[in-house]
């Protein structure tokens, strides 16, 4: 299939699931040859499955894990001895991460949220952008952040510090590799209907993400997917360092925004209620406590 990406490749991390996988196949829908790398081989192998039985052929799976650096080496080798090119890396994956009040995290927790949400995003830079160094290639890195990076209140801490983190080191990196020809952008969720947010919300989860905007219509991962097509295409040839706001005008709204999340908070939607690890689509059950003081 030909397209805005045709014969170029892409790895998506986390593109097993969610906005990840809307991704993955906006991307071979536009003729890229995406390589879907996850930790959670089930949803990986249903996510290349769904590909092929949408006529997208060029779909393969690779099992990684994004905080370990051995791990993305051998994805980033196993893509280049498979397609022998990298024109572009998604960093996507992600996990809910540690919640609850900032006295009851614990360190392993907070250590282990930044392992996935910024340690995977560096390791993805890092290792994406040496193989087009070596090869000569001009690139594109896409990094997934999140509207939580611009306030305080609209996610926990853990995970709202690391995607403040993802924003900046987005900037950084597009700083440094634009003498390489490696343009670096990210893109900036807010309420997108994907299992991560929709995990333990009532049935008119509709109802509640489209509360928490202006926009009249809850936002879809395929509203994501397209701006991160956007990003790594060659119609955004000038565009690097910037951060794509796909929120339905949420941060627009200033104030009231607080007061809705706070009445979300209050209907049982916010998993802060008592503390603990969310582990997201990986296939780890979630951990929670209840009230202990961490040491």
């Amino acid at each position: 299939m030909s397209g805005r990406f045709d014969r170029r490749v892409a790895v998506i991390t986390g593109g097993a699931s969610g906005i990840g996988r809307g991704i993955a196949l906006r991307f071979a829908a536009d003729g890229a040859e995406v390589v879907i790398a996850d930790v959670n081989q089930a949803t990986g192998a249903e996510t290349r499955d769904a590909a092929a039985a949408a006529g997208l052929t060029g779909v393969t799976f690779v099992h990684a894990d994004v905080s370990d650096e051995p791990s993305v080496v051998d994805l980033i080798a196993q893509t280049l001895r498979r397609f022998g090119r990298l024109d572009c890396v998604v960093n996507n994956a992600g996990i809910g991460g540690a919640f609850g009040s900032v006295m009851q995290t614990s360190v392993e927790d907070w250590d282990a949220t930044f392992a996935v949400l910024v340690r995977g995003v560096f390791l993805g830079i890092k290792h994406g952008a040496r193989a087009m160094v070596e090869r000569g290639t001009a690139g594109s890195i896409v990094n997934v952040a999140s509207v939580a990076a611009f306030s305080g209140g609209a996610a926990p801490i853990a995970y709202s510090s690391a995607k403040a983190a993802v924003v900046n080191m987005t900037r950084a990196a597009a700083v440094e590799l634009a003498r390489h020809r490696i343009r670096v952008n990210g893109v900036c969720p807010g309420a997108i209907k994907t299992p991560l947010l929709e995990r333990g919300l009532p049935e008119q989860s509709d109802e509640i993400l489209k509360s928490l905007q202006p926009w009249p219509d809850a936002g879809s991962v395929d509203d994501v997917a397209g701006a991160a097509a956007y990003l790594a295409s060659d119609d955004a040839a000038f565009v690097t360092g910037a951060m794509l706001v796909i929120d339905g005008g949420m941060l627009a709204a200033g104030p009231p925004l607080a007061a809705r999340m706070n009445a979300w908070r209050a209907s049982g939607g916010d998993p802060a209620a008592g503390a603990g690890m969310d582990h997201g689509s990986t296939g780890v059950a979630a951990s929670r406590r209840s009230g202990e003081r961490q040491p």
